[in-house]
């Protein structure tokens, strides 16, 4: 059984440590500022608690150390104190962060380490660069690749179309941060919320839009190698032009912390909602222009006999299948991974893994 170290006791931390330990091979020491976070952990078997700053280098290092990894579930601004701790440790990081400098910190922090570094193991950043990968190793010339991913409710009833289902703080920054993309074969910054469009899936109309972070590593990757790559979040439509009015108008985006509020105060959270993956890839194969798409949804299910939402699962279950991976060997145990180094068939034949395929082999891509 080995000892792993979860860092951060919100929503995805809590559904990390469930899948961890009911899984039988892992036990966890679970680490969070807040006391009270905790004190649902205490006496549970196979889990220790520590109540501390996560910003404290030295308790977080200490608490850390003897641990094969430590999975990062804290918010993206507490990244690069968690991955330098781990460091410090000799564990193996994991993280979840859709942040762009951070994850610029860990690769660097990755070059001299005697343990693997793997940032961005979420949906999207994460599994989204899994499942694009996988479409584009079919392709002998890349023309485009489209990545979209969205956590909506199932049943939308405000004028954002929208319930929190996940932390406001990584939505806030995904919406406010530059995102990388390739442009006409060139690698550039552009700007969150723009270049809207819309699409239907299943009869449903749904729009997509710039946002930060979910290409991970894959720009720099394809660099060179694709005339266009960007990555969008789905939302209903009507969702971009209310938060653009409340980030530009009401220049809400340089008061973060406002427009948390609001959002935790008046938006409310739901467990019944889906995520949906959406990864188009065109361009040449033997001679022939040719284009294939990998779609799928997942839903809320039940996880040891709990609920947990389509997010938490997919989040969750990324991330751990990950750490699976790592433990019995088929990644890498030094350096930076990157997820497009992670097979797409080998992820979804984890135990973790399964739940983004839990009745069927996931892959659904079609020659047009």
């Amino acid at each position: 059984m080995r000892k792993v170290a979860v860092v951060g006791a919100g929503k995805i931390g809590s559904t990390v440590v469930d899948l961890l330990v009911g899984s039988g091979s892992y036990e966890v020491v679970l680490i969070d500022q807040s006391a009270e976070a905790l004190a649902e952990f205490a006496g549970r078997a196979q889990i220790s608690t520590a109540a501390l700053a996560i910003d404290n280098p030295a308790q977080l290092e200490g608490a850390m150390t003897g641990c094969f990894a430590a999975v990062n579930c804290a918010p993206y601004h507490l990244t690069i104190a968690v991955a330098r701790a781990a460091k410090a440790a000799g564990a193996h990081y994991l993280d979840l962060t859709e942040d762009v400098a951070s994850s610029r910190v860990v690769r660097d922090l990755a070059a001299d380490a005697a343990t693997a570094f793997i940032p961005q193991c979420g949906l999207a950043p994460g599994f989204i660069t899994i499942a694009a990968w996988d479409l584009i190793k079919h392709f002998d010339q890349l023309h485009d690749v489209r990545l979209r991913v969205g956590a909506l409710p199932r049943y939308p009833s405000n004028a954002l179309n929208y319930n929190l289902t996940w932390s406001t703080d990584g939505v806030i920054n995904e919406y406010c941060e530059p995102c990388e993309a390739i442009v006409n074969g060139a690698l550039r910054e552009t700007p969150a919320m723009e270049e809207r469009e819309e699409f239907a899936l299943d009869g449903v109309t749904y729009e997509a839009f710039n946002t930060s972070g979910g290409l991970g590593t894959l720009c720099h990757t394809l660099d060179g190698q694709v005339r266009n790559l960007n990555y969008k979040t789905i939302r209903y439509p009507g969702h971009a032009a209310i938060i653009k009015a409340l980030l530009n108008d009401l220049n809400l985006r340089n008061r973060r912390d406002v427009l948390k509020d609001i959002l935790e105060n008046s938006v409310p959270a739901t467990m019944q909602d889906v995520v949906i993956v959406f990864v188009t890839v065109s361009g040449m194969k033997k001679g022939h222009l040719m284009q294939e798409t990998y779609v799928n949804k997942v839903f809320a299910q039940e996880v040891g006999g709990e609920v947990k939402s389509a997010i938490q699962i997919t989040t969750a279950g990324a991330i751990c299948a990950v750490l699976d991976m790592l433990a019995d060997g088929s990644l890498p145990a030094q350096g930076f991974i990157r997820q497009e180094d992670i097979p797409l068939h080998a992820f979804l034949a984890n135990r973790f893994g399964r739940y983004y395929a839990p009745e069927a082999p996931l892959l659904r891509a079609a020659a047009e």
